[in-house]
């Protein structure tokens, strides 16, 4: 099975799976093109408040976004020039980056941004990501 093919596959299980966990999108349309199925997938990522995923639906959420950032193609750090004493700068898409850690300018809930299609750092995370943070923020409440 080609890796189009199986991306697909993957990238429609997970729009029914996202939009079964949200009780107001559960009878969303789902489009056609593969890239509607991925705006409404990102979307329906970006909504969903964090909370815990069936182990295969976090299995198929790793498996296609490991995909796609390879799709648009990985940046090691040791990749961008240092300018000075360890300083690099990078000007591009900085969910190409491979890096330890990225600094989100949160809001009050510490939950990043809620807003669809918003090109917040937080919407690159996987679900995986924010959920790990979520129950470190629940045990220092």
């Amino acid at each position: 099975m080609s890796n189009n093919t199986k991306q697909d596959e993957r990238l429609d299980y997970l729009v029914e799976e996202f939009k079964a966990d949200l009780d107001e999108y559960k009878e969303l349309q789902t489009p056609n093109s593969r890239e509607d199925k991925r705006r409404i997938l990102r979307s329906l990522m970006n909504i969903r408040m964090p909370k815990e995923l069936s182990s295969e639906v976090m299995k198929v959420q790793d498996e296609y976004l490991t995909e796609r950032a390879a799709e648009k193609g990985v940046v090691n750090l040791s990749d961008i020039p240092v300018i000075r004493d360890g300083l690099s700068i990078w000007q591009g898409d900085i969910t190409r980056l491979s890096v330890d850690a990225i600094v989100n300018a949160a809001n009050s809930q510490m939950l990043g941004c809620f807003v669809p299609m918003h090109t917040c750092i937080d919407k690159a995370a996987p679900t995986s990501i924010t959920q790990v943070y979520n129950k470190r923020m629940a045990r220092c409440s």
